[in-house]
């Protein structure tokens, strides 16, 4: 059914492990109806894939970013790294970083241990990331010690990606390995995954509550290990023990006779869901869930905003939870060549509109110097052909073009929408435009190993240009940024 690769995990159809393709079928329509920016998901049953589909432009071999995701994966280098007596989850916080001890040391924060960052129980009032990013002189450590402790911790939840900083640069310090070169020969390369990367600090320590990227089938397979209570391949990865315990809910956070995925208790940097299944879940739709009762995994990435990553679990447990029987059921070979038709089929669609315009061979190659503004744009230029549209952008980094075509997705790179990384390579990205009026084109720009897209709408207004760029999802001000420009040189 699906073409074998190099580590690949055991595919078969969704028969032979008790789900009706044709039920199946519902649920991934549902999907592409009702979830608006999915990217990628994966289906595991009795560790057998028996669904997978990736959105077009994104694609199985692709790493996606996976955000808070990573938490658990931090969480995991703390079990090993406790299995192998590197430390206790039971030491102090300030035991390991004795140069960035604060000069007054409350005793909340003195009594501040592994367990608590495990948790979210360190008994800040508020998460203390924004304080470690904008410290001047990047030492993240510090700005965590720095930041005021209001509760005994232990009795507090906050989600808090301060917390799980703090854990990767424990690992660091008590290993000396960064946290990716610590997994690499520990959980890495036992189950296959391969080309893990993760983004640092300025300190040079892993981001700990984000930043990894792996492939949507890496993801799979670490919910996978979970689901087997750390067992892979005949070898114990992690410890039995470790598994269970940060797969509980070992805190409170919220009302667990609510409906709400996000108040059934927390663990080690795992979260707990309704019947009796637990995430790894980071925003904008970057997913892990392990139902242990079903024996099954199912991962996703998206682009998608929170109250869609909300419905998007309410759809499994609906439409999907129902389906699990405990018996296999007769092939259905009808329905499993629709839904496998259906899974290679999805896309997101280019953007819609005309290849041409009235106005386009009088702007094209025309040189806009843009007003002042937040990316740092100097010029802007836009050259029409036939099959498409290239961009050039000048800032003070330099000059670079990138490519978009009517009707399909074109490769690029660009590093326009670098603020938005601790990065200064060139960005992957994906493009398609067209003429939406006569005088407007559309650009949408797919940043297609993150959760992110841009559409860059510009408006030819006389000799003017008006630049306006939105992007798909954002912690921050979803605002447009609105940009002017007037002509640099003219056309001859």
């Amino acid at each position: 059914m699906i073409a074998k690769v190099e580590y690949a995990l055991p595919r078969t159809y969704p028969e032979q492990e008790g789900i009706d393709s044709s039920a199946l079928l519902h649920f991934v329509e549902a999907l592409e109806r009702e979830i608006h920016e999915l990217h990628s998901f994966m289906l595991l049953r009795h560790g057998r894939v028996i669904a997978e589909g990736w959105w077009s432009p994104y694609h199985h071999e692709e790493p996606h970013l996976l955000f808070s995701v990573s938490k658990s994966f931090t969480s995991s280098a703390v079990g090993l790294a406790v299995a192998e007596g590197r430390f206790s989850i039971d030491d102090r916080v300030l035991s390991f970083f004795p140069d960035e001890r604060p000069t007054e040391v409350s005793d909340f924060l003195a009594a501040m241990s592994v367990r608590h960052l495990l948790t979210m129980t360190t008994g800040h009032a508020e998460d203390t990331w924004p304080h470690q990013v904008e410290r001047p002189d990047g030492n993240w450590i510090k700005a965590f010690l720095n930041v005021p402790v209001l509760h005994a911790p232990g009795t507090h939840f906050l989600y808090n990606t301060g917390a799980s900083y703090m854990l990767a640069a424990i690992v660091q310090k008590m290993t000396g390995m960064k946290l990716i070169d610590y997994l690499q020969p520990r959980l890495f390369a036992p189950l296959g995954i391969q080309q893990a990367t993760w983004q640092e600090s300025p300190q040079g320590i892993a981001m700990g509550g984000y930043g990894l990227s792996l492939k949507t089938e890496d993801l799979a397979r670490f919910g996978q290990l979970y689901l087997q209570k750390g067992m892979w391949d005949g070898h114990q990865i992690l410890p039995e023990a470790w598994v269970e315990a940060a797969t509980s809910a070992l805190v409170s956070n919220g009302n667990r006779t609510e409906q709400n995925d996000y108040s059934q208790g927390y663990g080690y940097q795992f979260w707990r869901c309704q019947h009796g299944a637990y995430q790894a879940s980071g925003v904008f739709g970057q997913i892990c869930i392990v139902m242990p009762e079903q024996e099954a995994v199912l991962a996703f990435t998206g682009g998608i905003d929170v109250f869609e990553s909300v419905y998007l679990l309410n759809l499994v447990w609906t439409l999907l939870l129902p389906l699990m029987g405990s018996e296999p059921l007769a092939e259905n070979p009808v329905f499993q060549d629709t839904l496998a038709k259906k899974l290679s089929s999805l896309t997101l669609a280019p953007v819609q509109g005309q290849a041409a315009s009235p106005i386009a061979s009088q702007l094209s190659g025309r040189t806009y110097r843009v007003d002042s503004n937040a990316l740092n744009i100097e010029t802007i230029a836009l050259n029409f052909t036939v099959s498409g549209c290239t961009v050039t952008v000048k800032t003070p980094d330099g000059e670079e073009t990138f490519p978009c075509d009517y009707g399909v997705w074109r490769q690029g790179h660009t590093k326009l929408f670098n603020n938005l990384w601790l990065s200064d390579d060139p960005t992957p990205v994906v493009a398609s435009g067209a003429w939406t009026t006569e005088d407007s084109f559309t650009m949408v720009v797919r940043l297609h190993e993150t959760p992110f897209f841009h559409t860059l709408v510009y408006h030819f207004i006389e000799d003017e240009l008006l630049l306006e760029i939105r992007i798909n999802v954002t912690l921050e001000s979803s605002k447009p940024l609105l940009l002017s420009a007037q002509p640099e040189l003219s056309v001859i």
